[in-house]
């Protein structure tokens, strides 16, 4: 896997202290063999995603220490945010680049879930395509109650035992879902009103789970801080459902209720694609290709010429 290029975005449950924050990140920065595409914190949602490439094995030496740090400083019996989650090492998804296949991705990240729980005694969950059971291909099965459910019923009900680990979560730092999946797009449309229920209505409009659409997953959320609230969603599969599609259908929903989309948020790093096949769209340009782009056909050659 020397040459193998993987995408990884470990996410964690800090969004407020600065100096945690940047102790998280430090073990990504300056090291050979991982780069640091960006990390960013929100506050209301308490929660720090990274954005990281690499090679495999430099990349879970990294991701190792940053989770010690996170462990360290990071308590979950005391933490609030809007953001559902398990633990300080809330998730670490891997998704293949180059060099490396799916199913190599899903071997990587088994392997690596028994390396972590060896090194930090954190329990571990496997989703998406490293999932053990299938039931648990769904980040929000395994996160069904949040971490003060979890940490009574993981000791009663068999169905809620980490696949690595005791029955029992980490005292302080919970448990940590690791897996393999296809480029997810973390996509946020902000409205202009404080009533959390119009934001959790149509969540339940665009979602898979309650009949909206294929591949997107979404709650609605208060942004006490900034006076809105959010439909923050996971687009699993942005060339099935397109970001103009799901904004557009969330705007049409915000009418019934005479609220109006603020902004929209883009969390983390983004395919190409997704960007592109919405501008196009509001645009109106016919017959768009992304080799058009100079950038992006100027990439297609280099990768042509190896």
């Amino acid at each position: 896997m020397s040459k193998a290029l993987v995408e990884c975005v470990p996410n964690y449950s800090e969004g407020r202290r600065k100096d945690v924050i940047e102790a998280i990140v430090a073990p990504f920065k300056d090291r050979p063999g991982v780069y640091l595409f960006d990390y960013r914190a929100d506050e209301d949602h308490n929660r720090l995603v990274v954005s990281l490439v690499g090679n495999p094995d430099a990349l879970q030496d990294a991701l190792i220490e940053s989770a010690k740090i996170a462990q360290s400083h990071i308590d979950m019996n005391s933490h609030q945010g809007a953001h559902p989650r398990i633990g300080a090492v809330d998730v670490i998804p891997f998704t293949p680049i180059s060099g490396i296949t799916m199913e190599e991705c899903v071997q990587l990240a088994r392997s690596f879930g028994e390396r972590y729980h060896q090194e930090t005694k954190i329990p571990v969950y496997y989703y998406e395509d490293a999932a053990l059971i299938p039931e648990r291909k769904k980040l929000e099965v395994i996160r069904k109650g949040q971490y003060e459910v979890l940490k009574e019923e993981v000791r009663t009900n068999p169905d809620r035992k980490p696949d690595v680990g005791p029955a029992e979560l980490h005292p302080t730092a919970g448990a940590t879902v690791i897996g393999a999946r296809k480029f997810l797009v973390a996509f946020n449309v902000n409205l202009g009103t404080t009533d959390v229920e119009v934001a959790k209505k149509i969540a339940s409009y665009v979602r898979a789970s309650s009949g909206g659409f294929c591949h997107v997953k979404g709650i609605g959320l208060a942004l006490e801080e900034r006076g809105m609230v959010q439909v923050s969603m996971n687009l699993v599969d942005y060339e099935k459902n397109s970001l103009y599609r799901v904004l557009e259908t969330i705007r049409m929903e915000a009418k019934r209720y005479g609220v109006s989309v603020v902004e929209t948020e883009i969390y983390g790093m983004v395919p190409a694609g997704a960007i592109l096949e919405s501008a196009a769209y509001y645009l109106q340009v016919a017959g768009f290709d992304p080799d058009q782009v100079i950038e992006m056909r100027l990439l297609k050659m280099m990768g042509e010429q190896g």
